[in-house]
């Protein structure tokens, strides 16, 4: 990728504005999973030993609508950064406006700024230009380290960048576009991409851009039923998209052209209803036994074959689960392919909640080459769109 780079920027003696991702789990001001905070420390510790004057974050939390909402205030955040960088991190109560500008101002030299929450101002999300020059008063330079927003055109990862004079991506957004980047431009082949979850039309666009440059595609989830339907086969009571049908033909039909090995589950395991506890048996996919059950897990024979669909990868992408992960009964599918992922003796890239619960779940994240921080982001990129926040910034 030819974004510039926080490396790129003279940072001594200016204020540094970094927009970073802190829409961290909070529920009652206690964080549930400080990962997002703990990913910005190299970027905020890259700009303070480069001799910024003071440096700014920016962040949203939650979906408070554009208006002020306590349950969503970042000042929880502001509490476990300043743990996490062992130097005090003053909170401004607003992030526009006299409050913030003030905040700002009375920041020492090499001091940390948390700014209140983005989305507590409508304008944030409407991407308004106005709104976007007064976050860029307060700041000399603007850094992007928000991957898990750069698909979103909202004034602080978009309009923000207009107001500036300077503008590059922070060590975090480096990296992440770094490894889709070339995961899609210049992969080590076999090249395989491993897609769950539970609607093909989340995934179409990702899809129609994988079948063209991966050599191999494992299907999973509720998705896979769409195209079990297509192919005539017995779903129950399965999740399926009807409007997708000829959309899975046309995937099939397609990865068939290319000569692209397309897996689906050979086995699941079906159940009434999505319930722990409930009474579950393993079926081939071709069994009309499952009558009116519906699958959620991928069966031990689909785990089996396509951990050795993936045993000589070279690159694996994976983004969302085989089954209900949410309960232990339909979680071994998501578990056993997070297993075969860690495995493989190349560059694996996991992205999406539930894929990065299940690898450390499973107890291999510290075996995956590249943990995404952005779901929606990282889709988006795999899709072949172009994002916002990254195509602002210069090369």
């Amino acid at each position: 990728m030819s974004t510039r780079s926080i490396r790129d920027l003279d940072l001594s003696g200016r204020r540094v504005f970094v927009r970073v991702d802190f829409n961290v789990p909070l529920k009652n001001g206690v964080i549930g999973d400080d990962t997002r905070i703990r990913e910005s420390l190299p970027t905020i510790h890259y700009a303070l030993d480069a001799g910024a004057r003071c440096v700014i974050l920016a962040s949203h939390l939650g979906r408070p609508k554009g208006t002020p909402n306590p349950e969503m205030s970042l000042k929880p955040v502001a509490a476990r950064l300043q743990e996490l960088l062992g130097r005090p991190v003053a909170f401004a109560a607003d992030c526009v406006g006299p409050e913030a500008e003030r905040t700002v101002a009375a920041a020492p030299p090499g001091g940390v700024v948390l700014l209140e929450n983005l989305r507590f101002h409508p304008e944030e999300e409407k991407n308004d230009p106005a709104f976007g020059a007064a976050l860029a008063r307060l700041a000399d330079v603007y850094v992007n380290d928000a991957f898990g927003a750069a698909h979103r055109a909202h004034a602080s990862v978009e309009a923000i960048v207009r107001a500036m004079p300077e503008a590059a991506a922070g060590l975090l957004m480096e990296k992440e576009l770094r490894y889709l980047g070339e995961a899609l431009g210049d992969p080590a082949r076999p090249f395989a991409a491993v897609l769950g979850g539970a609607k093909v039309s989340d995934k179409i666009g990702v899809i129609e851009n994988l079948v063209r440059r991966v050599d191999r595609l494992l299907v999973g989830g509720a998705m896979a039923y769409t195209f079990f339907k297509a192919q005539g086969k017995p779903v129950g009571r399965s999740l399926v998209e009807d409007d997708k049908l000829d959309a899975a033909r046309e995937i099939v039909a397609r990865a068939r052209e290319r000569n692209l090995q397309l897996l689906l589950p050979v086995d699941h395991v079906v159940a009434e209803k999505i319930e722990a506890g409930v009474p579950a048996a393993t079926l081939d996919v071709d069994d009309p036994a499952i009558g009116e059950r519906m699958g959620l897990d991928i069966g031990p024979k689909t785990v089996a074959a396509y951990a050795d669909a993936l045993r000589d990868a070279r690159t694996v992408v994976w983004n969302g689960p085989m089954g209900v992960f949410e309960i232990d009964a339909f979680a071994q599918g998501t578990i056993g392919v997070a297993r075969a992922v860690a495995a493989v003796r190349g560059t694996t890239i996991v992205g999406g909640g539930d894929s990065i619960a299940a690898v450390r779940k499973a107890g291999v994240a510290d075996r995956i080459t590249h943990i995404s921080t952005g779901g929606g982001a990282s889709l988006e990129f795999l899709g072949g769109q172009t994002l916002p926040g990254v195509a602002v910034l210069p090369s």
